[in-house]
């Protein structure tokens, strides 16, 4: 079981990473949220932090969407 983030946007979705614990993927979905890039770019819609499980299943844990 892992945790993944990843970004959305008008493309569709980019896979951040995975990280070995909840803990440590929360720290980067705190750190992509807060980043001013991420907040002033315009075209990142979101991002998302999500749990793999096996057969490949994911369930969301937390979403941020930007605002324009």
């Amino acid at each position: 079981m892992t945790f993944s983030i990843y970004t959305h946007d008008s493309w569709g979705q980019v896979h951040v990473g995975d990280y070995p614990s909840l803990a440590d993927a929360r720290n980067v979905f705190a750190a992509l949220r807060d980043d001013p890039w991420y907040q002033a770019d315009g075209t990142v819609k979101g991002i998302e932090l999500v749990q793999t499980h096996p057969g490949d299943a994911r369930e969301r844990l937390d979403w941020f969407a930007f605002r324009p």
